[in-house]
């Protein structure tokens, strides 16, 4: 069993949670997720299984689509629902549609963010969230992350109440904190947030509409159709070009050979190579080489 599921991940559970279940389903160790989603987010969580357990990075560093609800009027030790009051203000807040979308305008792009200090970046070896633990505060690397599209969802022109709260969407790249996205938007428009709740509804091109849940895998491993939930592990590839192998270059590329640059590589970080619609080989630019590509992945051949 080779290939890419697309799991529902519910809340409540931890990604580890979610593999150490599908290992005992699928009947397999070759089994690893591709990047975390906090215990209460549930959504798209693609789980590399057999050979596709080499695609993972791809998939994390692929872009994803979240739904989000911000709050506003509250501030939190871990900038979600689950953590500590930290500000609040209680004034009556009026909010204007075109402010919420002024905001949101603003934080399109590639922008800088100093990930939470209850998250899994690691600062000396240790993740941040075992420094908050211990009551320690440490100097957090600030980066940039890319946000593709900020959406509002909501119809209404005006928000107002104590806390008013408003539902996004976020297209984002690799590496992006919604939590702090929302603090970043309580910012702009002069209140203290959090992120209230999450949803992730894509992961690479896995979409929410193909997902399974661990109860419904399980069904399908007892009705024997478990099979047609695996979708081929050339899917979390389709962002790069894919080259057909030739009787020229099959045996090089069999072989994980150097190879001059193929003209589709000037265009793309990588190119796939394929026969009989399998991966064969990643190839990427040689980095100390010039004119030269060479493998950065290898696949064995699947009957």
């Amino acid at each position: 069993m080779h290939g890419i599921l697309p799991l529902w991940k519910e809340a409540g559970m931890t990604s580890h949670d979610c593999v150490f279940k599908l290992r005992k389903i699928l009947g397999t160790k070759k089994v690893g997720h591709t990047g975390t989603l906090d215990p209460a987010v549930e959504g798209v969580l693609p789980i590399c299984v057999g050979n596709a357990t080499r695609l993972a990075e791809y998939i994390t560093d692929a872009g994803k689509v979240y739904e989000a609800v911000v709050s506003i009027g509250t501030a939190t030790t871990t900038e979600d629902a689950e953590g500590e009051v930290v500000a609040q203000d209680h004034t009556h807040k009026v909010i204007t549609r075109e402010a919420i979308e002024q905001a949101l305008h603003s934080l399109t792009g590639t922008i800088e963010q100093t990930p939470p200090m209850y998250s899994a970046v690691k600062v000396n070896g240790r993740k941040l969230y075992e420094y908050a633990r211990a009551g320690q505060t440490v100097e957090r690397p600030t980066r940039l992350v890319e946000i593709k599209e900020l959406t509002l969802l909501e119809p209404q022109e005006v928000y107002e109440g104590e806390e008013v709260a408003f539902s996004i969407r976020i297209a984002c790249g690799k590496g992006t904190y919604i939590r702090t996205l929302s603090v970043q938007i309580g910012e702009i428009l002069g209140y203290p947030a959090h992120m209230k709740q999450l949803v992730r509804t894509m992961s690479g091109s896995y979409t929410q509409d193909e997902c399974k849940t661990l109860g419904e895998l399980q069904e399908m491993k007892e009705q024997g159709t478990l099979n047609e939930a695996i979708r081929p592990l050339e899917t979390a590839l389709t962002e790069y070009p894919q080259i057909a192998i030739t009787d020229a270059n099959r045996k090089e590329i069999s072989n994980g050979q150097v190879l001059p640059v193929h003209p589709s590589l000037k265009e793309s970080d990588k190119i796939v190579y394929v026969e009989n619609n399998q991966a064969v080989a990643i190839y990427v630019v040689h980095p100390t080489k010039t004119g030269l590509m060479k493998p950065e992945k290898m696949f064995p051949k699947v009957n």
